[in-house]
Formats: structure tokens, sequence, C-alpha cells
């Protein structure tokens, strides 16, 4: 029964806010790069949309979402603070919460900070890749791009 009462309590009532307010849903008409990802173990899956300029900003940004409200949850978060970021510093926030997850380290600096709700899925290990599905697709489309600019 204390298992099911965590689990409960890890549906919090801001996770859930997050999660039914999630920002920038949908999907752009001319993205510089798209990416969709799936998370196996679950199923949840997201497609992002991104827009930089000529200095790698990102200028505009659209997340389709698939996921529980842990995933949710993340893609609110992102979706609300990811305009204005390099490549490099959503990588940061990427493997910022990874190391949060799986490593217990410390909540991603600002303007992710908001991500420091999803400190209590530390312990389900199987919610990981929801969680952070959304950072994955968007570093490994901003990391597309990267390549395109190289070639």
């Amino acid at each position: 029964m204390s298992g099911e009462t965590d689990l409960i309590k890890l549906y919090s009532a801001r996770i859930l806010a997050l999660a039914a307010d999630m920002p920038r849903v949908g999907r752009l008409d001319a993205p510089s790069a798209s990416v969709k990802k799936r998370a196996p173990l679950c199923g949840s899956t997201v497609t992002v949309d991104i827009l930089t300029d000529d200095q790698g900003r990102i200028t505009d940004y659209a997340q389709d979402v698939k996921a529980c409200a842990l995933g949710q949850a993340a893609a609110s978060i992102v979706g609300a603070n990811i305009i204005g970021l390099t490549r490099a510093e959503v990588t940061q926030a990427r493997d910022a919460l990874r190391h949060m997850l799986k490593d217990g380290g410390p909540v991603p600096p600002a303007p992710f900070d908001g991500l420091e709700v999803l400190q209590p899925a530390r312990d389900y290990k199987n919610r990981h890749a929801s969680i952070l599905l959304t950072l994955d697709a968007s570093v490994e489309a901003l990391d597309e791009l990267a390549r395109q600019s190289c070639a």
C-alpha cells in the first residue's frame, strides 16, 4: 500500500497543473528542424519543431506530446523556457535533468529550475525516459541543425 501512496504523491497538484497547461502545443509550419522521439518502455512520444536564427538561438518552438503527466509536466516547463536558448544551453539542461533523476544531482539551473517538481520521480526509473523525452528530442533537433550547418 505504501508504494501506491508514494505513486499518488508523485502526481502532485503542481505536476498535474503543469501537464494541464502546456505551452507551445502543436506544430510549426516551417521548422528549421523537427524530431519525433518515443520512450520505448512506456510508449510516450513527443514531436518537437524548432526554428532558429542565424546565431543558432531558438526563435520558435512547438511540441506535440503524448505522455504521462510527468512527461507532460517536463514538456510544459521546457516549452515555457526554451525560446532564446542555444544548443549548448538546451544540452546542459537535458544533461542536468538526467543527472538529477539518475544520480541524485542538483536541480537544473535557470531557466529550467522548475524541473525540481520532478525530483520525486528519481525513485521511478521507468518514468525517467518520459520525463527526458522533450529535452532529448530538442537536443536531437538542434544537433541535426548543427550537422546541416557544417555540411
